[in-house]
């Protein structure tokens, strides 16, 4: 519990010198704070857009910053070290002060918004997108978008490309809150492929593309060449004797047989079914007469004598 509480209370006391420099540099024009712990001391590393007035005339105000932070935050040995902005049109932090500057001087919303947008993404950004939250018009509070370009919302890609600054503008109506996200020319975003060309390839990877002509191998070696089979000599086979083993005749023991006396079960005499007999009248049939055929007689031709 208490590595937890001592990482919280590190956290809250980063957060209260990055407060305490925007306040300090708001003129020269706050980038960026980067706090690094070293073997010698505490790294602060301070990006602004205009470092000669964070340096002072020979170095006295940073002195001053560097004797503050040290007593007011309680870093071990402060360094302060201020770099410059390369491109301030793509530092979300510089815009959105720019944005909020305008907003008090009286510039519509509207006109602010789409001015930053339109300033933005002809510096060479890959996409950007402004929020405004307040009391724009009226009494009620609303919000107001401007987007334009690739814009992530979520994941690691909007973690790793997308840079969000945030600055507040005091108006008669109330406080507007304007935050400003913009994705940076260099990023890559995961979809994105890029075919190399020949030279390029050459150039990365010369061994890949290396002309050299093959070695020449003689035909002859890679023939195969049939295969000699050389006979097979069938050697004699010596029988080796087999001992004779001694057989043993065992006496055999002949068992008494017992004869069981065999019981005569008695038979049960069946009754046999006598079929009844129907007394149905027979019928006589006719017999037919049969008449026989008188042949004629051949009369005997009597001869006269």
């Amino acid at each position: 519990m208490a590595s937890e509480r001592k990482f919280i209370a590190e956290n809250i006391r980063r957060v209260l010198l990055k407060e305490y420099l925007m306040k300090e540099v708001s003129r020269a024009g706050f980038g960026g704070l980067d706090v690094q712990r070293t073997p010698m001391g505490t790294s602060i590393i301070l990006t602004t857009e205009r470092p000669g007035l964070v340096i002072g005339k020979k170095g006295q105000t940073i002195k001053n910053l560097t004797i503050a932070v040290e007593d007011k935050f309680g870093f071990e040995n402060p360094k302060i070290e201020v770099l410059e902005v390369a491109d301030p049109n793509l530092n979300a932090q510089i815009m959105a002060e720019k944005l909020a500057f305008s907003l008090e001087r009286g510039w519509h919303f509207r006109r602010a918004g789409h001015s930053t947008v339109r300033r933005i993404m002809d510096s060479g950004a890959k996409g950007c997108h402004i929020m405004l939250a307040g009391k724009l018009t009226g009494q009620r509070h609303r919000r107001e978008k401007f987007k334009e370009g690739y814009i992530k919302f979520c994941g690691e890609p909007k973690l790793q490309f997308m840079e969000r600054g945030y600055a507040t503008a005091k108006l008669k109506m109330g406080i507007i809150g304007v935050t400003v996200d913009i994705m940076d020319s260099n990023s890559r975003l995961p979809d994105e492929i890029k075919v190399l060309t020949k030279t390029e390839v050459s150039q990365v990877y010369p061994e890949l593309l290396d002309e050299t002509p093959a070695p020449i191998v003689d035909k002859n070696l890679l023939e195969e060449k049939p295969a000699v089979v050389e006979p097979k000599v069938e050697e004699p086979k010596v029988e080796k004797p087999k001992a004779a083993k001694a057989k043993t005749d065992k006496p055999k023991v002949e068992e008494p047989k017992v004869e069981k006396p065999k019981e005569d079960k008695p038979k049960a005499a069946k009754p046999k079914a006598e079929k009844p007999k129907s007394d149905e009248p027979k019928e006589d049939k006719p017999k037919a007469a049969k008449t026989k055929a008188e042949k004629p007689k051949a009369e005997e031709k009597k001869e006269e004598i």
